[in-house]
């Protein structure tokens, strides 16, 4: 039986679809139409297992010219991307799973005393952290359109339209969607550190700027309804952090300049933001009673809100400009800027309280404290900017200098007289740098970031981030290169520990770093920590990196217990399985039993930024979502695990790092399967993202990032980095344990059973048909055995699943999610077959052959498949 939800969707897809058909028909004519309309039929009774559609859907497209190609993938690549926008409209109208009515709801059975409550909400610090990769295959220009049309969805859904306004609603989808289809889809080049940093800021000013103040004014309101209480105005559970412009780890783009120029452009877009709060405001806040405070600060105006305000106002328009004019290379008086969340903050809580003593609650509750709360979450520098950077590039600093000074080579050194030499000139009064040292460029521009640090006020950073962390030394030269740089203030320095022998490492590493007197006196009782899910899972596979997180978070938390330390634990998380992705309830509440009490710190990558952010109304529900998962945790936290349900994941990790190794690591049949099987070498040919798809250049499939190595293997919808030995292992295991204990671990322990709803996800998306027709046409015979053996694991593990988890078929318990795929999945069987069209002209042609139609449909085959699967890396 359809339910509500899948008749209205599907009903919102193909009225899109149409409009779409007649606008292909307008430009290309009626026969383009047909030709259309047959391809996505063909592509609906494929994917439902006729063979026969299949054949001739490979008949069509091997008979096409190249250009033909293009306009067909072109097509169904604007199909699938009107689906998402049809869904993410429904999913924000319907509010889908809604978090805050369902917190509360668990609150009421618990019977839980409004104490508690409150002092859950108190505690709760989450922090996103928007980073680009970026996966975001879709042009801003694009993104901009498809927020329109959500917009004309979302109106057009209205039953009390007029015919006339529905027609006029009508005209403005087909001309958005007319727009669409005559933009080109693919950028023509890489966009910039500083362009994805600007992505970034639009997704805080068109979305998340109206949603953070309405979401804590409906907490607010549920709070004081369910416990008579209110949230203080100075709340501020929810702030964004972010990486672009400030993640340089591997990507040579971006420079102190431009992490200089991002702080400038987050301030100015700030203070355009504050601007249009401030005018609004000062607009509304006529009244001319106040209370005595008010009246000494603002003197005898008539008006003493206005008065109090306009010279704020001033001041942001001041500081927008002023930083145009800075960024444009004038000389600028910056006296006048606003340079501190204070300064906003001083002279609102002046007119917030005054409004409440003089009996104006109800509009001191308005956009007054919208605006405040905007102070708390958002403040002067719009967001906080992570640094990230290689321990190696702080190591050669180190070594470059000491033998500068005749000091002999640090990098030689034992950890011991590394240490000792950090901890003795962080003592030190004296500078450590010469003045004459002429460094390399490579440290210079180390150097130079530490001193753009140093030029900048404290509240518009976040973090310094490690990449590759493996010794106390590695934090302690960050720390030093911050203090002879000219840092006057603790910036919190942040390890992460991303290989499975760093995860399984850090306890001690982090014992030996907090063992350090110096050190804890820094870092006065808060450590922060960054457990890398994707480099983990890439290393070791799925479920061996997600117990090695697991077991480290554990560990780490005792380790910061032992030192009275808060720690806070920064999830590295990716949009897919195959890097650490998960719907945030499962994730959250797979977490151990104590590692949320420092606050919850994740990245948001990519395109899962736009599909939980894009939108007010979904960036709303999102927000919910985690605020309400991580209340639950606090109040009603998971189990330890049992020692038995211990010793049977640890078995089960190792079977399964084994099992995925043998195939990634030591079939030396893999990599040249890999490379022929999957478009990996095409990939690299996309402008996905300011930085390189390799660390480095001339490095192999090991040096391949998990965002292109996650990207290959969902194109040709074997997805195997999520799943590769997982159900192997978790059989073998089973077959040799006390199945009762098994079936314990599945139905009381969130950890395992989030371990196997993700393989549901997973292999919903996969389909092993769709591989097959790759390799059939690109795989040579010696290699062919390779994929179909990888399919018939795939297979196996399956039937694994399903009989372990007692479903009759995958993602049972989740019939939206996968009747969501099943919408796209007609539209996503012709792109797929296209693909491996192209890819086989492509490789036939001479290697100094480049056909610019051929490699831009094959671009467009790519972002449409990725757009298809909700998911690129």
């Amino acid at each position: 039986m359809q339910s509500h939800y899948d008749a209205e969707l599907k009903d919102t897809v193909r009225y899109l679809g149409k409009v779409l058909g007649q606008t292909i028909k307008a430009q290309l004519g009626q026969e383009w139409l047909d030709r259309i309309e047959t391809i996505r039929k063909d592509g609906r009774a494929s994917y439902q297992g006729e063979g026969a559609a299949s054949e001739h859907l490979k008949e069509i497209f091997r008979k096409l010219p190249d250009a033909d190609l293009l306009t067909v993938g072109r097509a169904f690549a604007q199909f699938l991307n009107l689906g998402n926008i049809a869904e993410q409209e429904y999913n924000s109208v319907m509010n889908v799973d809604a978090s805050i009515d369902t917190l509360f709801e668990h609150v009421d059975k618990a019977n839980l005393s409004p104490e508690k409550v409150l002092q859950a909400v108190s505690k709760l610090n989450i922090d996103m952290v928007l980073t680009a990769h970026p996966t975001e295959v879709t042009r801003r220009t694009l993104i901009h359109k498809h927020k329109e049309l959500a917009n004309c969805l979302q109106t057009i859904h209205q039953e009390t339209l007029t015919e006339h306004e529905r027609a006029r609603i009508e005209t403005r989808i087909a001309d958005l969607i007319s727009q669409a289809w005559h933009t080109e889809e693919i950028r023509s080049e890489r966009p910039t550190p500083v362009d994805e940093a600007r992505w970034g800021f639009s997704v805080i000013e068109n979305s998340l700027w109206e949603a953070v103040p309405e979401f804590l004014r409906e907490l607010d309101e549920r709070l004081e309804q369910e416990y008579d209480v209110s949230l203080p105005i100075d709340a501020s559970p929810i702030q964004f952090s972010s990486w672009m412009g400030g993640d340089r780890d591997g990507n040579p783009f971006v420079t102190a300049k431009v992490t200089e120029q991002v702080l400038l452009l987050a301030r100015k877009r700030a203070a355009k933001l504050f601007a249009q709060d401030l005018d609004n405001l000062q607009v509304e806040l006529s009244m001319f009673d106040c209370n005595q405070t008010l009246r000494d600060a603002a003197g005898d105006a008539n008006e003493p809100y206005r008065a109090v305000l306009r010279p704020l106002l001033q001041r942001c328009i001041a500081t927008r400009d002023g930083i145009s004019d800075y960024l444009a290379g004038k000389n600028v008086d910056r006296s006048n800027w606003i340079e501190s969340d204070e300064e906003l903050l001083t002279p609102l809580t002046l007119c917030y309280n005054s409004l409440c003593d003089k009996g104006m609650k109800v509009t001191a509750d308005g956009r007054l404290l919208d605006t405040i709360r905007r102070v708390h979450s958002f403040g002067v520098h719009l967001l906080r900017l992570d640094i990230r950077q290689d321990s190696e590039r702080h190591l050669n600093v180190f070594s470059e200098l000491t033998r500068y000074l005749g000091l002999g080579d640090y990098a030689q050194w034992n950890e011991a007289d590394k240490q000792a030499f950090l901890l003795r000139e962080l003592s030190s009064k004296r500078p450590l740098f010469p003045a004459n040292w002429d460094a390399s460029e490579e440290v210079r521009e180390v150097l130079d970031t530490c001193k753009v640090i140093a030029q900048h006020r404290q509240d518009g950073f976040g973090i310094y981030i490690i990449s590759m962390a493996s010794e106390p030394s590695d934090v302690l030269a960050v720390q030093l290169l911050l203090q002879e740089s000219g840092v006057r203030w603790p910036m919190p320095v942040a390890p992460l520990f991303e290989t499975l022998d760093d995860l399984n490492n850090s306890p001690e590493v982090m014992q030996r770093l907090l063992s350090i007197d110096w050190y804890r006196g820094y870092v006065k009782g808060r450590q922060f920590v960054m457990i890398g899910y994707s480099d983990s899972a890439k290393d070791a596979g799925a479920l061996a990196a997600g117990w090695a997180q697991y077991e480290s978070q554990e560990a780490l938390v005792k380790v910061a217990n032992e030192f009275d330390v808060t720690l806070t634990l920064f999830h590295g998380r990716g949009g897919t399985i195959g890097r650490g992705g998960l719907p945030a309830h499962a994730a959250i509440h797979s977490q151990p039993p104590g590692s949320l009490d420092g606050g919850f710190r994740v990245t948001e990558q990519g395109e899962t930024i736009r599909y939980k952010f894009g939108m007010a109304r979904l960036a709303k529900r999102s927000l919910g979502i985690y605020t309400s998962a991580i209340i639950e945790a606090m109040l009603f936290p998971p189990p330890e695990p049992k020692q038995e349900w211990r010793e049977l994941i640890t078995k089960m990790a190792a079977k399964g790092r084994d099992n995925y190794r043998d195939t990634v690591r030591n079939d030396p049949d893999f990599v040249p399967y890999f490379r022929v099987a999957t478009p990996e070498q095409e990939l690299g040919k996309l402008p996905l993202g300011s930085r390189p798809s390799k660390r480095k250049p001339s490095g192999g499939i090991e040096s391949l990032r998990a965002i292109p190595w996650i990207f290959a293997w969902a194109q040709t919808r074997l997805v195997l980095p999520s799943w590769l030995g997982v159900m192997r292992a978790i059989d073998e295991v089973k077959a040799s344990s006390n199945e009762a204990v098994v079936n314990e671990m599945f139905r009381d322990w969130p950890f395992y059973r989030s371990r196997l709803s993700m393989l549901d996800m997973v292999f919903h998306k996969a389909d092993p048909r769709i591989s097959e027709e790759y390799d059939a046409r690109l795989v040579p015979e010696e290699l062919k055995h390779f994929g179909e053996e990888l399919r018939t694991e795939l297979k196996t593990s399956v039937e694994s699943l399903l009989k372990l988890t007692n479903q009759q078929t995958i993602m049972a318990d989740d019939p939206k999610g996968k009747e969501s795929m099943n919408i796209r999945a007609g539209y996503l069987q012709p792109l797929h077959f296209l693909q491996i069209e192209l890819l086989d002209r492509i490789r036939k042609l001479d290697a100094d052959t480049a056909d610019t139609t051929l490699e831009r449909a094959m671009m467009v085959t790519i972002a449409g498949i990725a757009i298809g699967m909700r998911n690129t890396g």
